[in-house]
C-alpha cells in the first residue's frame, strides 16, 4: 500500500486530493483508474483525473456508492 495524498476539498461530486511531494511523474501516469482506500482499508473510489502543477498535482476521485464526501476532507487516502 502506498500513500496517495490528502483530500483537500470536494467539488462537483468528486474528492480532490493533493498528492504527496515524493510522487513521481511516471507513477501519476498510471493513477487514472486506480482504486483508493481510506485508513481502515475501505475502498473510497477511483481516480478519474490528474491535474495541476507537475511538481505536486491534484487527483480527482469519483466516490463509490455510499461514500459521504464531506467526511473525507482532511483524510489521507492510499492505493494498493
Amino acid at each position: 500500500m502506498r500513500r496517495v495524498g490528502q483530500v483537500v476539498r470536494t467539488a462537483q461530486g468528486l474528492a480532490i486530493l493533493r498528492t504527496d511531494a515524493d510522487v513521481d511523474e511516471e507513477t501519476l501516469q498510471d493513477e487514472i483508474g486506480t482504486m483508493v482506500l481510506d485508513d481502515s482499508l475501505e475502498t473510497v473510489g477511483r481516480v478519474v483525473d490528474v491535474f495541476g502543477p507537475v511538481d505536486r498535482p491534484y487527483l480527482a476521485v469519483t466516490p463509490d456508492d455510499g461514500v459521504h464526501l464531506p467526511s473525507l476532507v482532511s483524510s489521507t487516502l492510499y492505493s494498493r
